[in-house]
């Protein structure tokens, strides 16, 4: 059974940072694409960073609105994703979702709980 357990949200004042790790077990991390997307009251769930496998060359993308603030990072040993968020804004509070992408067969793409972020001004 596959699961994925994120942490380190929370509140934080308007320019702070915080780290987010999602904890993956039940699939090897090394054959998945990672990501984080984010999902504000109202709003609909959008990408915020994601990464791929290793063998496929590790590429990084980001979404406009955070790129220069959040760097996305993996560590395949511990089957983890990360997500370091700095100058945070008050537009950046959402519950925060990791998902991993198998790319072998049968491709099936998992989602974790969610995890709150909220930035005061």
């Amino acid at each position: 059974q596959v699961q994925l357990v994120e942490s380190g949200g929370g509140l934080v004042e308007t320019g702070g940072s915080l780290r987010l790790s999602c904890a993956v077990s039940g699939i090897a991390a090394s054959l998945s694409n990672m990501g984080w997307y984010r999902q504000a009251p109202g709003k609909q769930r959008e990408l915020v960073a994601s990464i791929t496998t290793g063998a496929l060359g590790g590429g990084i993308d980001y979404a406009n609105a955070v790129k220069g603030r959040f760097t996305i990072s993996r560590d395949d040993a511990k089957n983890t994703v990360f997500l370091q968020m700095n100058s945070l804004k008050p537009e950046d509070t959402a519950v925060y979702y990791c998902r991993v992408t198998r790319t072998a067969w049968p491709f099936d793409v998992h989602w974790g709980q969610g995890t709150q972020v909220t930035v005061s001004s």
